[in-house]
């Protein structure tokens, strides 16, 4: 959809609006009303939306549009929609709820203030335009509260309040067109001007910009089954919405519903009658026993708590309770407390809401427990990818580089979509300190810092590097590459040539043996650990630099890690043990630097073979957990052992066998159990079983160098650029068959063994390999 040009250059036409006596930063919920009328409906009615915090749009009662996409005050996102579908002859409204959660808000959720946009792209659409005096009106509904009740405080919750949804102060019908208005107030304009972010004229404090991916998508969802019920009968067909549930006058009821598997969704409940009762939505993930979670299927003397919604009803018939931002859960326990007046609750749906990813990418094998888990991996990753990546999607929403290298490279292997990758790079960028770095996780107004993700943050925005043609963009971020670097370079230690002392919280890995996730030496200098993570960013930078053509700048970061890797070797070596120790004082080792000592290339490659058998059979080293398992897979199949993958998945099938749905944070007791970044054997039964890499930068053409282990047959396939990578292996007599489809304009090279065949665009069928 074209926007018009002078939108992204000039200020706009329209204002930002707000409530004449709304508070202009607290807690509040407002709506917004415009009326239209049409002797025609046009064929086309482009509009272009804000808000502040966020905003839900209505057109004649239909709703339009969710936003604005999350980002910052240098980038606010505005969204564009042709609504002319949504109109008729006559008279038409247009409306809006707008929301701040003031000190309540998400720590994911940058603000200003309060505050409504709306522009018409052309002269004719100009007539919908937010300004005072142009027919908006607004209500300040002081029916919502934040509603922190039954919340846990036992872990880290950053998403914001629960609602409490007083139906007696509801403006019910605001939406529609027959709704009277007025006794609504006319809007106030709102300082400073709407101002694109290209506009080179004017200062304001937040820039607009086009939303730069799509729509999240909505799904009507149903519940799986009512587990538990007291002091109510629920009938069968409840939760597929063909029966009421009737709670009588002066009753104290609850149900748990359980959805079968982790969702995110908007809950949206139907109730008729009930005046002065209380209806409570409590969300989990799972339920506990004595704070432990257990078995997910089981709930048995379980109890549930966390993040609820209150719904207070006011009588009405069909009113329809939803927050107005989404819930993570499985399970959902209601709790009805009704006065003197029936109860019926309609309906209990949700509307499913994530990132809008298809899964072109597909796996099969003849072990079918590999299918649960990429299916459980791809649900992980999509229930954690909204419109940023989330770390978890209960406990805080954040977008983390750690977690969201991971995330991109599943969007890659399975989606095949790179747009909100790319947004998250440009967000971290966005995010750098005065001083250098990167914050650990962004958006956010939570000034948090992990040095170790700066570096990571390199190595993503290298992976976009490998897999997508598209230098420039890569270009752009190399001011922010050289600048973390810098920072790393500056923090040297003269004495060993390891990183000396760092400051901030330099989160490694989950590992038991890491106070904090910290590696040893980290915080008081001379890790090995950080020092490699060092490394590997330098070897990343140094090749984009390259390619972009500063050898200057390359050569000298490829300097540099020589460097860091001799005094790596020199001070960490443990020549009895065979292995890297995490200090110079070889007190403690781990599986952590020893396999960034492979993927760096510090340890020779004649050893990386021995280093990484003992890396897996010695269980008294530091051992990674789920999310550095993602670079142990990784350094396992750069020594040749790619054929020992499959046997590292047991404790993705242990998360099976324990009824998770999604991949938890890390070993039990875990706190989330929705956590991305272990979800990466959606990338590894592609990229090492399957085999299926980019051979060059910007996928140019194509590595496929398969690893089956112990199974007989594999089939995979991976989306690109050009179509679908289609390969199709299985073993006979002592080698094997393989058939490989490339889309037209890729070709590449089939590796097993010490055999190579090249790869062209097309079916080719290669058969007896050895």
């Amino acid at each position: 959809m074209r926007i018009n040009k002078e939108l992204l250059e000039k200020p706009w036409t329209a204002g930002w609006i707000i409530h004449p006596e709304g508070p202009a930063c607290d807690f509040g919920v407002f709506h917004f009303r415009k009326k239209l009328h049409f002797r025609k409906v046009p064929r086309f009615f482009i509009i272009h939306v804000s808000a502040d915090n966020r905003y839900r749009l209505f057109v004649n009662g239909k709703s339009v549009s969710r936003g604005p996409c999350r980002g910052d005050l240098n980038r606010w996102f505005f969204e564009t929609v042709d609504i002319a579908r949504y109109l008729h002859a006559g008279d038409n409204v247009i409306a809006a709820v707008v929301w701040n959660f003031g000190t309540y808000r998400p720590i994911a959720q940058i603000t200003f203030q309060t505050r409504f946009l709306l522009q018409g792209n052309s002269e004719k659409e100009r007539i919908a335009d937010t300004r005072q005096g142009n027919g908006w009106n607004s209500f300040y509904n002081k029916g919502y509260a934040p509603y922190m009740e039954g919340m846990e405080t036992s872990f880290f919750i950053a998403v914001g309040p629960g609602e409490k949804i007083d139906g007696n102060l509801y403006p019910w019908g605001w939406e529609k067109e027959e709704f009277d208005d007025s006794c609504w107030q006319d809007v106030r304009k709102s300082f400073p001007r709407a101002l694109p972010r290209e506009d080179k004229t004017w200062g304001g404090v937040s820039y607009l910009v086009p939303r730069p991916i799509p729509f999240m998508v909505e799904e009507r969802g149903f519940f799986k089954k009512a587990v538990l019920s007291g002091g109510v009968e629920v009938p069968d067909d409840f939760i597929c919405g063909r029966k009421e549930l009737v709670v009588p006058p002066e009753s104290s009821v609850s149900l748990i519903l359980d959805n079968g598997v982790m969702t995110t969704a908007y809950p949206e409940m139907e109730i008729s009658g009930g005046k002065g009762a209380s209806v409570t939505a409590c969300y989990a993930e799972s339920m506990r026993k004595g704070g432990e979670k257990g078995n997910r299927n089981e709930v048995a003397g379980k109890t549930i708590s966390g993040i609820s919604d209150c719904f207070m009803p006011d009588g009405g018939e069909g009113r329809v309770f939803s927050p107005l931002w989404w819930r993570a859960f499985r399970y959902v326990q209601v709790k009805i407390v009704t006065g003197r007046e029936t109860l019926r609750i309609k309906k209990f749906t949700y509307l499913y809401t994530g990132y809008p990813f298809r899964e072109k990418g597909s796996f099969k094998s003849d072990d079918g427990e590999l299918k649960k888990i990429w299916n459980a991996g791809w649900r992980t990753a999509r229930l954690c990818a909204h419109e940023t990546y989330l770390d978890c999607p209960y406990y805080e929403q954040l977008q983390y580089v750690g977690d969201t290298r991971i995330q991109a490279l599943i969007s890659l292997y399975v989606g095949g979509d790179d747009r909100l990758m790319k947004k998250a790079i440009r967000e971290f960028s966005d995010s750098r300190m005065p001083d250098g770095l990167t914050l650990s996780q962004y958006p956010g107004y939570y000034l948090q810092v992990i040095p170790p993700f700066s570096l990571i943050w390199i190595n993503m925005l290298n992976d976009y590097y490998r897999f997508r043609n598209d230098r420039a963009f890569v270009r752009e971020m190399l001011s922010c590459v050289r600048s973390v670097l810098h920072w790393f370079e500056e923090r040297l230690d003269a004495k060993t040539g390891l990183l000396g002392p760092l400051p901030w919280w330099n989160f490694v890995d989950w590992a038991e043996e890491y106070k904090g996730g910290v590696s040893p030496g980290a915080e008081e200098g001379n890790s090995s650990v950080v020092s490699l993570l060092f490394v590997n960013s330098l070897l990343d930078a140094a090749e984009m630099e390259a390619a972009l053509g500063d050898f200057v700048n390359a050569a000298r970061y490829k300097k540099l890690a020589g460097k860091i890797k001799k005094a790596v070797m020199e001070h960490c070596r443990d020549e009895r043990k065979g292995l890297l120790a995490d200090t110079p004082a070889k007190k403690h080792f781990s599986q952590h630097a020893n396999v960034l000592a492979v993927l760096t290339d510090t340890l020779p490659r004649k050893k990386h073979h021995a280093v990484m058998k003992r890396v897996l059979d010695d269980r008294s080293i530091i051992q990674c957990t789920y999310y550095f398992q993602y670079y142990l897979h990784q350094a396992v199949n750069k020594a040749g052992l790619g054929d020992r993958y499959i046997s590292l998945l047991e404790p993705w099938r242990k998360m099976l066998s324990m009824g998770l749905t999604t991949f938890a944070e890390k070993p039990e007791p875990t706190r989330s159990d929705c956590h991305a970044w272990s979800a990466h054997p959606n990338v590894n039964l592609l990229a090492i079983v399957c085999g299926i890499s980019p051979a060059e930068p910007g996928f140019k053409s194509v590595r496929i160098e398969p690893h089956l282990g112990p199974l007989e047959r594999v089939e995979g396939s991976m989306p690109h650029p050009y179509g679908n990578i289609k390969v199709k292996v299985k073993k006979v007599c002592g080698g094997i068959s393989a058939e490989i489809t490339l889309p037209k304009g890729l070709d590449g090279i089939f590796v097993y063994g010490k055999t190579a065949i090249a790869l062209k665009p097309g079916k080719q069928v290669l058969k007896g390999v050895k």
